[in-house]
């Protein structure tokens, strides 16, 4: 069975969404995912209902986040760096909190969609366990492949 690269991303809104000094991301947010959303590799992403439990999941109402499914990591990279969302993310600083945690997590799935309380898992796995094949950064070259060796081995994954 194939497997599918995911990303978890949540940021803190410095100010409130409504807050002027919000609105060049927020602006800029649906001509980005119609972006992501046309881009090669791109399966899915979370789109958050006016009801999300988002805030009650992560524990934090100023909290944005982002969820996608992309074919490969070279997909997901390829759109990150090398579309007009990187001038966007190139900007993070003006609109986010720099967290004391790890913010993005990515890992492999056989699904082509996750919920927010599997993103939640990946992620504390990650600031738990530092990076393995469950939870990891860009920074990490682990394969699917990887994952399924990781899994293998363990008893209880996440």
């Amino acid at each position: 069975m194939n497997y599918y690269f995911a990303q978890v991303n949540i940021a803190k809104a410095r100010y409130p969404l409504e807050d002027p000094k919000m609105a060049d991301f927020v602006n800029n947010t649906t001509r980005i995912n119609v972006i992501a959303e046309k881009s090669p590799g791109f399966i899915w992403r979370w789109v958050e209902e006016p009801d999300s439990d988002a805030a009650e999941v992560f524990g934090d109402p100023a909290l944005v986040v982002n969820m996608s499914i992309w074919e490969s990591r070279e997909a997901l990279m390829e759109f990150t760096y090398h579309s007009p969302h990187v001038e966007i993310y190139k900007r993070k600083n003006e609109w986010f909190e720099k967290l004391n945690s790890a913010h993005m997590v990515c890992f492999y799935t056989k699904e082509k969609e996750i919920t927010l309380q599997e993103a939640k898992r990946h992620l504390d796995h990650l600031n738990k366990m530092g990076e393995t094949p469950l939870a990891f950064s860009f920074r990490s070259s682990f394969s699917a492949n990887d994952a399924e060796k990781y899994l293998t081995n363990k008893s209880t994954p996440l």
